[in-house]
């Protein structure tokens, strides 16, 4: 009887420690606003080839390798016979395919395998002038190089295949332009982003390599449910300085994962847009980005921050960006606040990061290209529950936070946080409140 209780309480406890672990997992996965993380974010399964459905390899069409060649209307006619056959992916074999601006179509997936460079044109002649979304509005520019529109379940996958934008000739005709006028925006250089996706759900992007974008490295708007696994994004510094190549934009898109990527860019490597100027907060082309997890990254030598609230965005909450490593770069956590935009950024947690950057978070007003059209006073914008935690950094300052009467800085959170630095003045009357828990800069206690 006696061994009989003794295991009914040893299976107790096992129940116990079952029911405690779990509850610890479910707190570990909340989102910063106390909401559960779905399950869907933690599986990062990436489908293979043969789940892909019919497979139409560019060679059975006879499109072959040839980086002088320009092959979009060949490649086109891949994708739209696929499309009418009921959907299938398309496969780029090992070589180099040069193209202009290719669109997918329901049903239609692209697949690189393993040596396959499927390689931007260096003539903005190949890519059409569309209407499309860019810089926080609708206008006519031009597309990108791989488009999907309205799409349920594309995807971009492969076996470290590369979509290469071959920016060289594009950045060094931005980098001239601004030479002879410094006021030019990134638009009035015709380049084109590498992907775009407008409306998109249930998107699959893994095991590939996005690089050399002539402007956007990839651009998501309106989308959710999107996956982003194992993807190398790269642009240069040098010896050709690459020009706006942002990694990853998120443009009023929700439920979105990105994992065990890579990002190095000159630029900044994860942007929430979602609108810009007077009166973006009603308008209902803009939008919140929310409902984010951003896991085991490595940024490395990003010259932008590695998340950023950027130039054009209006709303974002629910973001948690975790486990991930900083190798050299701008700021870990960026808040853009513009004069001319409503803008909130809430509920937004930052944890359990390592390495070395220039600030641990930077806050300012944005005043590039502002525009107030002709509204006498300037918009205030806020930023409230902010978390960073668990964060061991080298940095040039603690932190590069400015304050104004614009916006308000409120129920920030810093915990857990060493920063090796000899820079740890900050400026603590920009926040209405803050707290500060077990911080250390410059081997001095913050509070």
């Amino acid at each position: 009887m006696r061994k009989l209780s003794l295991v009914l309480m040893g299976l107790c406890l096992v129940a116990m420690s079952a029911t405690a672990a779990k509850k610890v997992q479910k707190e570990v996965n909340l989102f910063p606003d106390g909401t559960p993380i779905e399950d869907w974010f933690l599986d990062s399964s990436v489908p293979e080839l043969s789940e892909l459905g019919k497979i139409y390899s560019l060679d059975d069409y006879r499109i072959y390798s040839d980086p002088n060649q320009i092959q979009t209307e060949k490649i086109q006619a891949v994708i739209d016979q696929a499309a009418e056959n009921g959907g299938g992916v398309i496969v780029v074999p090992e070589g180099i395919y040069k193209t202009g601006s290719l669109f997918f179509k329901q049903g239609t997936r692209l697949y690189l395998k393993q040596g396959a460079v499927l390689l931007g044109s260096e003539f903005i002649r190949d890519f059409p002038v569309v209407m499309t979304r860019i810089e926080g509005e609708w206008c006519r520019y031009f597309a990108a190089l791989i488009n999907a529109e309205g799409l349920d379940g594309f995807s971009i996958t492969g076996n470290g295949g590369i979509i290469d934008g071959n920016g060289a000739p594009y950045w060094q005709a931005f980098r001239q332009r601004r030479q002879w006028n410094m006021a030019c925006t990134n638009k009035d250089e015709q380049r084109p982003r590498l992907v775009f996706m407008n409306g998109c759900t249930n998107v699959y992007v893994a095991n590939v390599v996005f690089q050399n974008s002539p402007f956007w490295s990839s651009h998501y708007y309106k989308c959710d449910h999107v996956k982003i696994v194992n993807v190398r994004i790269f642009s240069p510094v040098k010896p050709i300085a690459s020009a706006s190549a942002d990694g990853i934009d998120m443009d009023v898109c929700h439920h979105f994962l990105i994992k065990g990527c890579r990002i190095t860019v000159n630029d900044d490597a994860i942007c929430f847009k979602g609108g810009k100027y007077p009166g973006a907060d009603t308008d209902p082309n803009n939008g919140p980005n929310h409902s984010i997890l951003i896991e085991d990254v490595l940024f490395d030598n990003t010259t932008g921050s590695c998340m950023t609230c950027g130039s054009e965005s209006i709303h974002a909450y629910n973001i948690l960006m975790r486990n991930c490593r900083v190798e050299g770069g701008g700021t870990m956590l960026q808040l853009k606040m513009r004069p001319d935009t409503a803008q909130r950024y809430e509920y937004i947690t930052v944890e359990n990061m390592s390495g070395f950057c220039r600030n641990l978070l930077g806050i300012a007003p944005w005043t590039q290209f502002f525009d107030l059209k002709g509204q006498p006073d300037k918009i205030p914008s806020h930023a409230n529950n902010i978390t960073l935690k668990n964060i061991n950094l080298q940095c040039n300052n603690f932190m590069g936070v400015s304050g104004s009467p614009d916006y308000d800085l409120t129920d920030f959170a810093f915990e857990n946080i060493n920063i090796e630095t000899n820079q740890t003045n900050w400026r603590r009357d920009a926040f209405v409140s803050y707290t500060m828990k077990n911080v250390v800069a410059g081997g001095q206690p913050q509070e």
